[in-house]
């Protein structure tokens, strides 16, 4: 039986004296799986990835990703953790305009001591393959906004992650630009990433997951696989 890459066990999170963000939530997660949480605004979504990524502490129950207690590391060791195991791709991009796209892509490998002459490759193939090569020394801004999340992309893929974070990743697209970044996530899937999609996008989430979850009042009401085949 193949380990589960993410293993959340009766995982709770509240904040002051508010209704739970999440409430025993118990989720497995299979490496390769495209996993779409749904629910309304203020279901416990965002809170779910960001128990993930390490950047919240749950207040009850375990978080294991890839072999990792998440809920046990420091905030050093949070850093390092979403360095080496987690890829993180936002609404808003997140690109720092200031530097050149390639800048922005190799940034994470930098920051985990990739040498130079490696990241730059690795940059460049991540770009190629991502089909903006075109763009490498082009400054964010000059981008559609179907670009600048190939970017975003191509950026959160750079260490090699486990796992791939993806929040509202075409709330702030057209359609076009939004189609575009469902096929990339698609493909992305098919190649073996594993991900978790968090979006209020119903069909964003048909086009790039094999299975849904769906969150209420911070708890699990749904969970199916949808047997999308590429």
């Amino acid at each position: 039986m193949t380990t589960p890459l993410i293993k959340l066990r009766d995982v709770s999170r509240r904040y002051d004296d508010a209704l739970p963000a999440l409430a025993e939530v118990s989720l497995t997660v299979a490496p390769g799986e495209a996993v779409a949480v749904l629910g309304p605004s203020g279901s416990g979504k965002s809170t779910l990835l960001n128990l993930l990524a390490g950047l919240d502490r749950p207040s009850a129950g375990t978080v294991t990703v890839a072999g990792v207690r998440v809920d046990e590391l420091g905030e050093a060791a949070s850093a390092r953790y979403r360095r080496a195991s987690i890829g993180m791709v936002f609404q808003f991009f997140n690109l720092l305009d200031d530097l050149t796209v390639v800048d922005n892509v190799v940034l994470p490998a930098q920051l985990a001591g990739l040498a130079r002459g490696e990241a730059r490759r690795r940059a460049a193939e991540l770009l190629e393959a991502l089909g903006i090569d075109r763009h490498a020394h082009a400054y964010p801004g000059r981008l559609s906004g179907g670009e600048r999340q190939r970017v975003a992309v191509a950026r959160a893929l750079m260490n090699r992650p486990a796992l791939l974070l993806a929040d509202e990743p075409t709330g702030a697209l057209d359609t076009a630009s939004g189609e575009d970044v469902k096929d990339l996530l698609g493909d992305l899937h098919a190649d073996g990433q594993t991900i978790v999609l968090v979006t209020h996008d119903v069909a964003l989430a048909q086009s790039c997951a094999t299975r849904t979850i769906q969150l209420v009042d911070g708890r699990i009401a749904a969970d199916s696989h949808v047997g999308a085949d590429r």
